[in-house]
């Protein structure tokens, strides 16, 4: 990221034992303070803030990690894995076995973002200044949401729309640990406590942030992502009305061109959030995975490469998104991930349209736009014909073409209750095993179905 690298030699030495107990990670801090004087001053404070940004960036994470989990273990017949590692092999052939060390890094990545966002938390009142205090606890409280919905996106069965959701995801630890004695040995909260922790982060840090804040997290990305969570609830009522609040207040549009959204070195009008890389800091392994050599990508030229199947989704073939793709010798890249020092789009302005169109289609309201309208939107600016009718199924078909290999394919195949192959949305083998060094660790982490007691 754009962002000084900061990490502190107490928080090294404890948060990657949250969970379990190993603390054999590679990571070097650039400066080392005891936990009396990173805690001592809003400077210190704010410079530990900045290094959460720093750590959920990382390629084990929101650098490229958890995009590719979700598209390899949502495939059937779409994407092919290239590549020489067996990590994601492992999640496109649906069998992960709970030593997969990208299955193992996200979580205790996860445990790094909230065990620094905890600390930060706990510490507010080092702030003098109230607007200053009000925005670190509100872009903590957003990077804190970030980790958990994921860990339960990933970690736990799909949340049911219905109710109960007493299947068990990951724990929610909540107090700052700056002492190796502190470590507990918890168990896992449900799906339920898991949302309803997201939740109220994410609400509390949609009062808390201002308007703008640079590069780093404001409220209405606090907003986009909350109306993320609630599509993945089926709470459309909820999701239509945070999408409706940034599209209309937020001041992000879409790019003018569809190409214009990604491949960017700054933040486009698209982006209610970006994650940002240099040639000096930041990783955009997104590019590492998906593109070809020629631009920055691996051996398999690339290591995912798209097959034809997946062009059937398209109905118009003057749609610039149907071209938006390369021919190497390991088969068809995607163009979205081009520039090897790119910043990788989180929260864009196109998502919200979707969300707002697909939850006002639901509703059979027009809060902000006609769904039509929406729809056509979209479609006009990557110069795809406009539709004179559309059904649930065109929306969803439209959000396949404009958010393709950005990490959502999983995710949407289990909230709309769908299947990957022969496996149901809610099969055993499309979550993720818990790690087996945490278990090793912690007795009290209760393994998910089908990957052994």
């Amino acid at each position: 990221m754009k962002i000084l690298k900061y990490k502190i030699l107490v928080l090294l030495a404890v948060t990657v034992s949250i969970v379990g107990c190993e603390d054999n990670l590679e990571l070097e801090p650039e400066q080392s303070l005891l936990p009396e004087i990173v805690i001592s001053n809003p400077a210190n404070l704010q410079n530990v803030l900045t290094g959460i940004y720093d750590e959920a960036g990382q390629a084990v994470s929101y650098g490229g990690q958890i995009n590719l989990a979700s598209e390899l273990l949502g495939n059937d017949t779409d994407l092919s894995w290239n590549g020489t590692f067996e990590q994601p092999a492992q999640l496109i052939e649906k069998q992960l076995v709970p030593d997969n060390t990208f299955v193992r890094d996200y979580w205790l990545n996860a445990y790094e973002v909230n065990n620094q966002a905890n600390i930060v938390l706990a510490n507010l009142s080092v702030f003098e200044d109230e607007s200053e205090r009000n925005r670190v606890e509100g872009e903590a409280r957003f990077l804190r949401a970030l980790a958990y919905f994921d860990l339960a996106r990933l970690y736990g069965q799909s949340y049911d729309a219905g109710g109960g959701n007493t299947q068990l995801a990951a724990p929610i630890l909540l107090d700052a640990i700056l002492n190796p004695a502190d470590i507990t040995s918890p168990s896992r909260n449900t799906v339920e406590e898991v949302y309803d922790r997201v939740i109220q982060d994410l609400q509390s840090a949609y009062t808390l942030l201002p308007d703008s804040n640079g590069v780093f997290a404001d409220r209405y990305a606090a907003q986009a992502l909350l109306a993320r969570v609630y599509l993945q609830q089926g709470n459309y009522e909820g999701a239509r009305d945070a999408a409706n609040d940034v599209l209309q207040n937020s001041g992000h549009s879409l790019t003018t061109s569809y190409s214009a959204a990604f491949n960017n070195d700054g933040d486009s009008s698209e982006d209610i959030f970006a994650w940002q890389v240099t040639s000096q800091d930041g990783v955009n392994q997104m590019n590492t995975f998906w593109a070809g050599q020629a631009f920055g990508g691996r051996s398999g030229n690339p290591d995912v490469s798209i097959n034809a199947s997946f062009f059937d989704i398209f109905d118009d073939p003057n749609d610039v998104r149907s071209q938006f793709f390369y021919t190497t010798s390991g088969g068809t890249a995607t163009t979205k991930w081009q520039s090897q020092f790119a910043n990788i789009p989180f929260l864009r302005i196109a998502e919200m349209h979707l969300i707002r169109a697909e939850s006002n289609f639901r509703l059979t309201t027009a809060i902000g736009l006609d769904p039509l309208a929406e729809i056509n939107a979209l479609r006009g600016r990557s110069n795809a014909v406009a539709l004179g009718a559309i059904t649930l199924q065109d929306i969803i078909d439209e959000r396949k073409r404009e958010l393709a290999f950005e990490g959502f394919t999983l995710h949407d195949i289990k909230r709309l209750e769908g299947n990957v192959g022969t496996l149901n949305y809610d099969d055993n083998f499309l979550v993720m095993p818990i790690p087996q060094r945490e278990r090793d660790a912690n007795p009290n982490l209760m393994q998910n179905p089908g990957y052994g007691s």
